[in-house]
């Protein structure tokens, strides 16, 4: 029986606008990175933490 690898989060530099964070989200969770793309950026001035938390999961959350 095959071992399976639990799901990781990491930046996927393949499919990436600026560092791959939100691509990264979206093949965790399986879905469009486009609608990752367009919730960060909908949440991003309701908040205000949203552009500090985008920089933090750069430099935090390794490459694919």
């Amino acid at each position: 029986m095959a071992k399976t690898h639990p799901k990781r989060l990491y930046r996927n530099t393949d499919d990436k606008k600026i560092a791959g964070v939100c691509s990264g989200i979206a093949d965790y969770f399986d879905v469009d990175p486009t609608l990752v793309r367009l919730a960060w950026v909908l949440t991003c001035p309701l908040w205000g933490f949203g552009i500090i938390a985008y920089i933090l999961a750069w430099i935090i959350v390794p490459e694919k």
